[in-house]
């Protein structure tokens, strides 16, 4: 079944891990961390300042998957913990499905912890998809590698 939240002024869906898609956006979702990794030091962002960035694998009894997390949000969570992803969307880094806060979501520790195991077996990061270069529009012009002059 796949899961598509809504943008603009529609609520966004509660979804168990597993049921995420590439096209899952503004999506609720309760997972338990897994695993952090290190924290990485990217030199500009877009708003050309450094960040800090740093991968959690979350999951739920359906399913697991890598959770981006920026700055502030890092400190968070730990290991164990259970979380609350709100307004999520998914996207693709290098070709893997990853679960994203972005700038309209929220992140939160959970005060109930979530129950069962985390199955790590059905990780939605492992699958590799084939990235689409975007659309550029050349307006008009051929690119040839040479100019015309006139």
């Amino acid at each position: 079944m796949a899961v598509e939240g809504f943008s603009g002024n529609k609520q966004p869906v509660d979804v168990k891990v597993g049921e995420l898609t590439l096209a899952s956006k503004a999506v609720n979702v309760k997972a338990k961390v897994v695993s952090k990794s290190e924290v990485r030091n990217i030199a500009t962002g877009r708003d050309g300042q450094p960040h800090k960035v740093c991968d959690a694998l979350v999951g739920d009894e359906t399913g697991s998957i890598y959770l981006t997390l920026w700055d502030d949000n890092i400190e968070k969570v730990n290991e164990g913990d259970t979380i609350n992803v709100k307004n999520g969307y998914v996207n693709l880094f290098r070709g893997n499905m990853r679960l994203n806060v972005g700038r309209y979501g929220t992140l939160e520790v959970a005060e109930e912890a979530l129950e069962g195991e985390v199955n790590t077996e059905n990780n939605l990061s492992n699958k590799v998809y084939e990235q689409r270069r975007p659309f550029r529009r050349s307006f008009g012009r051929r690119r040839t590698g040479y100019r015309r002059r006139y």
